[in-house]
């Protein structure tokens, strides 16, 4: 009997900025776009809760290596409080456990946003999705049970009022680091402000430094898929053409070029010697010279580029067992 894992789908290599609807969780979502791909892997960046909405970087294929990359960058949302309602999950999903009248003026809903600004600690919701024991806290929440949750550091690097309504509803925008809650913040401020606060609406508008403009819905790649198979179009022609290369995920780290000798000795896992003006520890994005084409990244640790995370496509096998056995120079 083979030892072989058995794959279902095809290999297909890429980054889809999916704009995540409403009333849907994130695995909800990336299942439904694995299924339109027919993708024998994929995996998310980053879960956005079901009430929210925005961009959900959905990694397909060797591109899931890189995802934790999506993970650790910066993200940006808008995102609308209700002022006067707390709830248990801290948004309007919740069940209602305080409710407060509300007098404020903008002058101090600005000045509580000071103190949110910046390098902070912050207690993790028990309604999220961080593992304590290997179960999801929100799954302790919905037992009734309460974990100590150390605080952890985070920075927000804007959080500004867009407007506030007449109904009390608080539009603003937030700019923050990785591993930042929300809604935490939200029902952070609106403890400071006295009144309590819920998300009713958050929408993810920025994740590292993907344009919102390449964002697609699953309707409309449902859309498009069904058009194809009714004008006997191959869908792949037509949906490949949404994914954005790998690359794109460490397109900020410094760029070095192998030659196909030197690609052979990185997918056996060897360090290649490389002198550059670099720092050591420094990530950096490997290419096969002359191609142009992605291979993975490496660290540089004194002289040499380790390999650390590197692209096992049908192409770059290939060309791995073209250069043994050509003879070198």
């Amino acid at each position: 009997m083979s030892r072989h894992r058995r794959t279902y789908g095809r290999n297909v290599n890429g980054i889809l900025l999916l704009n995540k609807s409403t009333g849907i969780s994130s695995n909800d979502a990336l299942q439904q776009v694995k299924k339109i791909y027919n993708a024998n892997k994929a995996g998310h960046t980053g879960a956005l809760d079901p009430l929210a909405t925005g961009m959900l970087p959905i990694c397909l294929g060797e591109a899931t290596k890189f995802s934790q990359y999506l993970l650790d960058s910066d993200k940006s949302y808008e995102v609308t409080a209700q002022l006067g309602v707390r709830t248990d999950t801290s948004d309007s999903d919740g069940q209602m456990i305080e409710e407060h009248e509300v007098d404020l003026t903008l002058e101090q809903i600005e000045k509580a946003l000071d103190s949110f600004r910046g390098n902070i600690n912050q207690v993790p919701s028990m309604y999220s999705a961080l593992k304590y024991q290997g179960k999801p806290l929100y799954q302790y929440a919905r037992e009734g049970i309460t974990i100590d949750r150390p605080a952890r550091p985070i920075t927000v690097y804007e959080f500004s009022i867009r407007e506030l309504t007449p109904t009390n509803k608080l539009k603003m925008f937030v700019h923050c680091s990785k591993g930042t809650y929300v809604r935490t913040l939200v029902d952070d401020l609106g403890q400071k402000l006295g009144c309590g606060a819920c998300v009713v609406q958050l929408n993810r508008t920025k994740v590292a430094t993907y344009p919102s403009d390449r964002m697609v819905t699953a309707d409309q790649l449902e859309n498009i898929y069904d058009e194809c198979v009714s004008n006997g179009v191959v869908p792949r022609t037509r949906l490949d053409s949404f994914l954005l290369p790998i690359d794109s995920v460490v397109e900020y780290m410094p760029k070095v070029t192998v030659s196909l000798q030197i690609l052979q000795k990185l997918m056996n896992g060897q360090f290649v010697r490389q002198n550059m003006d670099l720092k050591n520890n420094v990530m950096v994005r490997i290419y096969l010279e002359d191609r142009d084409l992605f291979l993975g990244v490496g660290e540089y640790l004194d002289g040499r580029i380790l390999p650390r995370k590197l692209v096992r496509s049908d192409e770059i096998i290939a060309l791995t067992a073209s250069a043994v056995s050509a003879p070198e120079n």
